[in-house]
């Protein structure tokens, strides 16, 4: 088997394996693609009900989601525990987890950090 024939097989496996996950109805992050394409600032935040980063980065998020300059950014919300294939689509290991979008690509992310100052800067990233 040539290369092109190696290369077409493993594009055709993976789109069977990929095209069941976002089938109608099935989409584990709804709206999120749409979202992203858009271009607009976007931030997607990872989290669990026992993580305590995610507790103290929750309000920090919604103070500055509150916020004029950040009026236009979309939020995207992920419980670690239960919406594994958002974690498979998002390449997510770990909860306290923001990504920033910006321009129809990820531009940042970091996990842990619960600073309001860093997490301020880390959405301004995706403005």
């Amino acid at each position: 088997m040539n290369r092109r024939h190696i290369l077409l097989s493993f594009a055709a496996i993976t789109l069977a394996i990929a095209t069941p996950m976002f089938a109608a109805g099935n989409d584990p992050l709804p709206g999120f693609k749409e979202a992203v394409a858009a271009g607009g600032p976007v931030l997607v935040h990872v989290t669990a009900p026992w993580c305590g980063e995610c507790r103290l980065q929750k309000p920090v998020v919604a103070k500055l989601l509150g916020t004029p300059d950040f009026k236009e950014m979309r939020e995207f919300k992920v419980d670690f525990d239960t919406q594994k294939d958002a974690l498979k689509l998002l390449h997510v290991q770990m909860q306290s987890t923001l990504i920033v979008y910006k321009g129809g690509k990820e531009v940042d992310r970091m996990t842990g950090k619960t600073n309001p100052a860093v997490i301020e800067a880390i959405m301004r990233k995706a403005l």
